[in-house]
């Protein structure tokens, strides 16, 4: 996805570059296959104490998953959770979860909804708008270009938080997952928090 140049690209307080660095970290592990640019990212997170409880127990974890991670490995991991033959063992769509099928009418929404917010769907890019990764790189570019909150509110409740925390514990729990097991915890908390801080009233 690539924003139009109505961006206002407004800088954005700590707290919403935490955000914004969180939805474009989770849009990188989930897009493609552990890369060793992406495993030092990871291994340079401030965390210490997977035990810990919510958030900070989570990005703990994915550290720690980062320090044990063979790329090669993950990469078979990656393409038996999301690409598989046929079809992974998951399906991050925001479609498949809320219908049950794929290209239905929450992707409608969702393609007229990118078209107002000056979104332009990339030539080369052959994943429906819905993918998980996709609408982590779209919240993580409002954040960023200083979207109003009730944009970005809209944007989350509408297209995200109805079915992304599911999606994140079936990739914690899924047969295959080893290091997506802390990808999946690392979500369900943040977006746990994403939910409790986009609920405010305006």
């Amino acid at each position: 996805m690539t924003p139009s140049d109505s961006a206002n690209g407004t800088p954005t307080v700590p707290e919403d570059q935490l955000r914004a660095g969180t939805y474009s970290l989770l849009a990188a592990l989930l897009r493609a296959p552990l890369n060793g640019e992406l495993q030092q990212r990871l291994l340079g997170i401030d965390a210490h104490d997977p035990a810990a409880e919510g958030i900070a127990g989570a990005w703990a974890e994915l550290r720690e998953a980062a320090g044990t991670a063979d790329p090669t490995t993950v990469e078979d991991e990656f393409h038996s959770l999301f690409i598989g033959i046929g079809r992974g063992e998951l399906v991050p769509y925001g479609s498949w979860y809320r219908t049950g099928f794929l290209m239905e009418k929450p992707l409608g929404e969702l393609r007229r909804e990118l078209t107002a917010l000056g979104f332009e769907r990339q030539a080369m890019v052959r994943e429906p708008e819905d993918h998980a990764a996709a609408l982590c790189e779209v919240m993580a570019i409002l954040i960023t270009d200083g979207a109003a909150f009730e944009v970005q509110q809209r944007f989350f409740n509408g297209h995200i938080g109805p079915w992304i925390q599911a999606f994140c514990a079936d990739l914690g729990k899924a047969p295959s997952a080893r290091f997506y097991r802390a990808v999946g915890r690392l979500g369900q908390a943040f977006f746990r928090l994403e939910a409790r801080y986009l609920s405010m009233p305006i």
